[in-house]
């Protein structure tokens, strides 16, 4: 269970740190943000990287839960990456 939470999170985090990029706010939601909103995406994203890597190390080891955190943040990025893409492509 300590998998599926780590890799939700880190999915979240970067679904909200892509968002904070303009390109990204035009293709997905057909807008610009405002800076204000900007800024706010950004600290959510950051804040829930910070909180994973806290609650990796806490619930499995120092080693471990960072190891283990770096896996699920790498796919955490593809997956993102990829709905981009995806989203691009059915979207012409």
């Amino acid at each position: 269970m300590i998998h599926v939470i780590l890799f939700v999170l880190s999915l979240a985090a970067f679904g909200c740190l892509a968002l904070a990029m303009e390109r990204h706010q035009r293709d997905v939601l057909r807008c610009v943000l405002s800076a204000h909103a900007v800024q706010q995406l950004r600290a959510v994203g950051w804040a829930l990287l910070m909180f994973s890597a806290v609650f990796a190390m806490r619930a499995l080891g120092v080693g471990s839960g960072l190891a283990a955190l770096s896996g699920h943040t790498s796919v955490a990025a593809g997956v993102v990456v990829l709905a981009m893409v995806a989203h691009g492509r059915l979207n012409r």
